[in-house]
């Protein structure tokens, strides 16, 4: 398990807390517990600073991803890497795109679980089609909740343990 407290001891626990948030592994899910926790950041500092640095990659995977898959797809070791990572994202997505549309991106993105949040949710409007434009809302919709969520749960566990 990453200590991610460790990992970035000696930087502002506010710059932390952006930079943890961009991470794919820790995201809004990872800074948010750390910035409330650890980093003893009140919530109104907390919140928008981790949905501030879970919204950063978004950007660059909306419109920068295809460009950047496509030219590395020319060695065999990436392209079998966005085989794989196209197909597994697909997977996951496709049926709830099916039913629900765009509500789908929403709560894809909402919902605290592993391999959920703006990274794949990023990847899976990518993959579906959804105009940039279109996208980036409802990405920005799904982080705003899960950090509401993420909030909720991680300030009831502080009372629960401190």
């Amino acid at each position: 398990m990453i200590d991610w407290v460790e990992l970035f001891i000696g930087i502002p626990s506010q710059i932390a807390t952006i930079l943890i948030a961009m991470i794919p592994i820790g995201e809004l899910r990872g800074a948010l517990p750390i910035a409330l926790g650890p980093y003893s950041l009140p919530l109104w500092q907390a919140y928008p600073l981790a949905v501030l640095g879970n919204m950063i990659p978004v950007f660059f995977i909306l419109w920068l991803f295809g460009p950047v898959s496509e030219w590395l797809r020319q060695w065999k070791i990436f392209n079998r890497f966005f085989d794989w990572l196209f197909e597994r994202t697909r997977k996951k997505f496709y049926d709830k795109h099916k039913k629900w549309g765009d509500l789908a991106l929403v709560l894809f993105v909402a919902i605290p679980l592993p391999v959920t949040g703006a990274w794949t949710g990023s990847l899976a409007a990518w993959l579906f089609g959804i105009p940039k434009k279109k996208a980036l809302p409802l990405i920005f919709s799904g982080v705003l909740i899960a950090g509401v969520i993420v909030s909720a749960i991680s300030l009831g566990a502080l009372k629960i343990f401190f």
